[in-house]
């Protein structure tokens, strides 16, 4: 997944003239760190992919600070005011938010993915409401939407983390203020909170990472730390000097050392998070000593602390800029480009500080006047949700006024399906056809019998449900055999089914390869797979199909590292193409799909009067030549019928078309469209007829009903 976290703004609470609290540049100066860290990971810089870590950073210090400055509340009257806890909330994060996401709102609405246009407006909701992080779990669980361009809106995922836990964290400490009188107990309650969250966090790293990052109940403890360190910041204080100093110095080095060694593949948050929060941490207790180490007093100088007090614009400002800047000026997101980008969020950052982050806090009416000051928040917020629905109304124009031939009609209608094909692939569409079906907005959103009915089986499953389609009670069955790509074909095998009394029964699982070779999934051996295949070549066998149709995609990684590997890789085929032979009547393989450039979808969104800036050339088409010969050679080894679906969806020469007459060819970055597929009907069957060579299987429909 993408980690896109966000750096929250230090919380300067304001009480009376004779209680302000102690100024402490190491952590402005640290929360500068940290926000450099995210900003260039995320634009690409080498050696710091780790940076998101800097949002474990902000969750300390703000755990800290804004704790820190409710004890001294509580000490001071002996209660807290939530009303104007939420008040200092709301005019310290909405302005400067609520005009970012205005902003953010226009920019989608002149530049980005028109496809996604809803999806993006709906994340400003997400965001204004604070559910963002809640909205990017539940979506990070749906496998159609894998390798999607990240939001412009998704950074906004650690604002609504930190909300909803200031929700509960100052209610709680309320009522431990008022029930108990000693410090220490008064802290047991978060302390166990804390706990509870972190194994949450562990377990869910291992069964459903989005929830495990973006979850408030694996985050929580990270919040909580910083708070239980308020605690302790008198005793901290009293640490010697020299271990205080080599505290902080560790802390430093674990910081920079998570943002260097971490990347994609570390299963974060997890165990691998307490690196980054224990660093913050002994920073933070560090900096608490009457006498701060040098360590301290260097993250309190001008440059730490110019950046930590832009910290919160320029993380808010930068991330949109990254989605949307490239497409904005039609160039590929590239480090050299997304820093410039990232440097004009700074600048971003310094104008809106002056011009709105400072005159709200500090000299505007809303000062001494909670009630106003909370009216003002949920004001702002409305602001982006009535925003957000009225841009709904009015979505962006796609497409030219031209109208192209129907595919489906075209191919069901020619004596010649495969040639019809040839001729209109061979004369693409420069723009998309006014009368295109589905409407590009569509097509990601279709969902064949397999997906709607959980039977393409997700990651973790090592069986698949009876699913059985078509004529259920034939005895000529047709198994459906392997991983997305070969559920993408499953409309057009759906089709031949009612027309010929088949029972389809599908059998498909997500990134499980045919070939009988253990693959990394989500950068852990994929053992899953290896079960599932064992179990279902063993379901086939008793099924006795009259046809197996198999494919996969070509992108796979093997577990181990091959000397050969296009010769491991056709044993690995063949393994499973033999036994595939000898439990069915007829075997065909269909070979991987040709691939677009990147999503075709939001490419053409973004292109819809140029579409030959989405289609590959022939060579770019193939995912992988080795995989690609190997399972080719496998299968006629083991006397299974190939069909190549690459001449189909490719001319001879030239560009592979986006879109082929009235139908889009792709549904994202690698699977054909399942309204493609449908209209390929005609062809699979035709393709089928000439390998196979079985008239009683696919003659005449007519007759194969009589």
């Amino acid at each position: 997944m993408t980690h896109t976290p966000t750096a929250s703004r230090p919380e300067r609470i304001v009480p009376p003239r004779s209680s302000k609290p102690p100024s402490r540049g190491d952590i402005q100066g640290l929360r500068g760190l940290a926000v450099t860290l995210v900003v260039l990971a995320h634009a690409g810089v080498p050696f710091l992919a780790g940076g998101y870590v800097g949002v474990d950073v902000f969750f300390v210090i703000s755990g800290f600070l804004i704790t820190s400055g409710l004890l001294r509340e509580a000490d001071r009257s002996g209660s807290l005011s939530l009303r104007r806890f939420y008040a200092r909330r709301a005019v310290r994060i909405l302005p400067l938010a609520t005009l970012v996401s205005l902003a953010t709102i226009a920019g989608c609405r002149l530049f980005a993915s028109k496809i996604r246009y809803t999806e993006f407006l709906h994340d400003a909701v997400a965001s204004a409401s604070y559910f963002m992080n809640i909205d990017l779990a539940a979506s990070g669980t749906d496998y159609l939407r894998e390798g999607s361009t990240p939001s412009p809106f998704q950074h906004f995922w650690s604002l609504s983390v930190e909300e909803q836990f200031y929700l509960l964290w100052p209610v709680l400490l309320l009522v431990s203020w008022k029930l108990l009188r000693r410090p220490w107990p008064r802290a047991l309650p978060l302390a166990v909170l804390c706990l509870v969250s972190y194994v949450l966090g562990v377990r869910a790293a291992e069964t459903s990472p989005s929830w495990a990052y973006f979850g408030p109940h694996t985050r929580l403890w990270e919040l909580g730390a910083g708070s239980l360190l308020a605690f302790c910041a008198g005793a901290a204080a009293r640490v010697p000097r020299p271990l205080s100093a080599t505290g902080t110095w560790l802390g430093l080095a674990c910081v920079v050392a998570s943002a260097v060694l971490y990347d994609d593949a570390t299963a974060f948050p997890g165990h691998f998070a307490l690196l980054p929060v224990l660093g913050a941490a002994l920073v933070i207790a560090g900096g608490c000593h009457a006498a701060p180490s040098f360590a301290s007093r260097s993250l309190g100088l001008r440059p730490a602390t110019w950046l930590g007090d832009l910290s919160y614009g320029w993380y808010l400002w930068h991330w949109p800029l990254l989605m949307i800047g490239p497409v904005a000026l039609r160039r590929a997101a590239e480090p050299l480009l997304n820093l410039a980008l990232c440097a004009a969020a700074l600048l971003l950052a310094w104008v809106s500080l002056h011009l709105v982050e400072n005159p709200v806090r500090f000299h505007g009416p809303l000062r001494g006047r909670p009630t106003a000051a909370v009216s003002f928040g949920l004001g702002l917020s409305a602001a982006v949700v009535s925003g957000a629905l009225v841009a709904a109304h009015f979505p962006p124009s796609i497409g030219s006024g031209v109208r192209a031939a129907r595919l489906d009609e075209a191919l069901t209608t020619a004596q010649d399906p495969r040639t019809r094909l040839a001729g209109l692939v061979a004369a693409p569409a420069t723009g998309l056809p006014r009368n295109m079906s589905p409407w590009l907005p569509d097509i990601k959103k279709q969902r064949s019998a397999v997906y709607r009915d959980s039977c393409h089986v997700d990651y973790a499953a090592t069986e698949s449900p009876a699913c059985a389609y078509g004529e259920r009670t034939s005895d000529r069955v047709v198994v459906l055999y392997g991983d997305s790509h070969a559920a993408q074909w499953f409309p057009a095998l759906e089709k031949l089914s009612r027309q010929y009394g088949w029972k389809l029964v599908s059998l498909t699982k997500a990134s499980c390869k045919t070939a009988d070779i253990t693959t990394v999934n989500k950068h852990r051996p994929y053992e899953a797979c290896d079960t599932w295949r064992e179990k279902t070549l063993e379901r086939i066998a008793r099924l006795r199909p009259t046809l197996v149709v198999a494919s996969s995609s070509e992108a796979a990684t093997p577990v181990r590292r091959m000397a050969d590997p296009r010769r491991d890789w056709e044993a690995g085929y063949e393994r499973v193409y033999r036994t595939l032979v000898r439990a069915a009547d007829h075997v065909a393989v269909l070979l991987d799909n040709p691939w677009p450039k990147g999503d075709a979808v939001e490419c053409a969104s973004s292109y819809p009067l140029w579409l030959e800036n989405c289609e590959p050339d022939q060579r770019d088409a193939v995912r992988d030549p080795v995989l690609r010969e190997a399972g080719r050679k496998a299968a006629r080894r083991a006397g299974a019928a190939v069909l190549d679906p690459k001449p189909w969806l490719c001319p001879r020469s030239g560009k592979c078309p986006v879109v082929v007459g009235d139908t889009f060819v792709y549904r994202d970055e690698s699977h054909v469209a399942e309204s493609c597929a449908e209209a390929l009907t005609p062809v699979l069957r035709q393709e089928l007829r000439r390998e196979l060579r079985e008239p009683a299987l696919l003659g005449d429909p007519a007759e194969a009903a009589g």
